[in-house]
């Protein structure tokens, strides 16, 4: 059995990996609360879930351009600073979004402002968290502590909506303070941290140089490109997020608990599949796993999309969510592993923009999609499109799709 479950060792030997691992898992809690309670908030205002996608679309420019800004600083200067910085101002911005919310007549305007700034902020400060942890732990503990990282973000994401359900039946405001005052429990997590100074020279060219040099590397390194497009095309066309809203009260007659459930599914078959990531490090074939990955989760969210009961529903969201927690631990050692650190942080940040921005390119796909014709018309269209693109991308790049780890 113990083969079979995750590896403890990176928690166990390193104390700032520890650290990062606590400090992380208390504000991503928080964070999930808002993913929930914003788009919940603009469905109650607009009523309609096309609203909710454009919402998604509004805060994508400034995850990707906060992303790539993070990840050029990240190679620059002492990560720990860059996390530090990046957690003050989205506390500041999640106490922005309650007060907002305290008003009896919300404003949308405001709201959709301060979900892009907390959007940009995010994407500043993910890029040098994900490059912190090679330098935390031993290269043969990489896969074990990616999948610990999966499992502070699939707990979160299991934790973090349950939580939303009461809170917002309660005030939508409860959400925005939780997760302020989560992030004053990563400030000081970071702050105990040792200095993360990169190596390399980033620092001698300029931030706008230094992003252009990401990007040009990124053209040459075909991994890289792989890794990101495979996660874009199962995020495009297999998140229908925008939709949970109008599903949870409209389609299964419920309320904010439903709507809880649905956020919360994935994530618990995501935390399943995480902490039992024991045999994953005994795959050879990296490439083509995520490439099976990938299309068993559109398959699970076509299901979905068929799906007219709950418990059904939650299933397969479930099986979705563990299939994207195995692809995401491989991608993420694929892509660790076959670059310099010199570019960790840059590449983190594109794969940042990827990760995060993906969902809301798939919220609003979903969204428009679901605006002309129907929410199961959406649901499972954009699942046959996941596994179509998934398999083109392994012909396009027989290269990924052959990837072992002695490559």
């Amino acid at each position: 059995m113990a083969r079979l479950f995750v590896d403890i060792s990176p928690l166990r030997d390193s104390r700032d990996f520890r650290l990062l691992f606590g400090g992380q898992l208390a504000s991503m809690f928080g964070n999930q609360v808002t993913l929930v309670a914003i788009p919940y908030q603009v469905y109650l205002q607009t009523h309609q879930s096309l609203w909710v996608g454009l919402t998604a679309l509004i805060q994508l420019p400034f995850l990707v351009i906060g992303s790539l800004w993070g990840g050029a600083v990240g190679d620059r200067i002492d990560r720990r600073r860059v996390l530090m910085f990046g957690s003050a101002v989205l506390m500041f911005v999640s106490i922005g979004l309650a007060l907002n919310a305290q008003f009896h007549d919300h404003d949308l305007v405001l709201l959709l402002a301060l979900a892009a700034l907390s959007s940009g902020f995010g994407g500043f400060s993910s890029p040098a968290r994900s490059a912190a942890i090679p330098q935390l732990v031993r290269q043969d503990q990489l896969v074990a502590a990616y999948s610990i990282n999966q499992i502070v973000i699939q707990l979160s994401s299991i934790v973090g909506p349950t939580l939303a359900g009461p809170l917002l039946a309660v005030n939508v405001a409860f959400c925005y303070w939780f997760d302020a005052a989560t992030f004053v429990v990563l400030l000081l997590a970071t702050s105990a941290l040792r200095p993360l100074q990169p190596l390399g020279n980033a620092a001698a060219v300029s931030i706008w140089k230094s992003v252009k040099q990401g990007a040009t590397y990124v053209r040459g390194h075909v991994m890289a490109q792989c890794v990101y497009l495979v996660d874009l095309n199962a995020m495009i066309f297999g998140m229908p997020t925008a939709l949970f809203p109008a599903l949870a009260l409209v389609s299964f007659h419920g309320g904010t608990i439903t709507l809880g459930f649905l956020y919360a599914a994935p994530g618990v078959g995501a935390f399943i599949g995480a902490s039992t990531t024991g045999w994953v490090e005994r795959i050879k074939k990296r490439g083509r796993a995520v490439v099976l990955a990938v299309v068993i989760w559109g398959i699970s969210i076509a299901i979905f999309g068929f799906s007219h009961y709950l418990w059904l529903a939650l299933i397969f969201l479930g099986i979705a969510g563990w299939a994207d927690v195995i692809s995401a631990v491989l991608r993420n050692t694929i892509l660790q592993t076959s670059i310099t650190d010199e570019f960790r942080s840059r590449l983190s940040s594109i794969q940042m923009a990827v990760v995060a921005g993906g969902p809301r390119l798939g919220a609003f796909e979903s969204g428009v999609v679901a605006s002309f014709s129907s929410t199961e018309i959406s649901i499972v269209s954009g699942g046959i499109a996941c596994v179509v693109g998934a398999f083109a991308l392994a012909k396009w790049r027989p290269s990924f799709w052959t990837t072992s780890t002695a490559d």
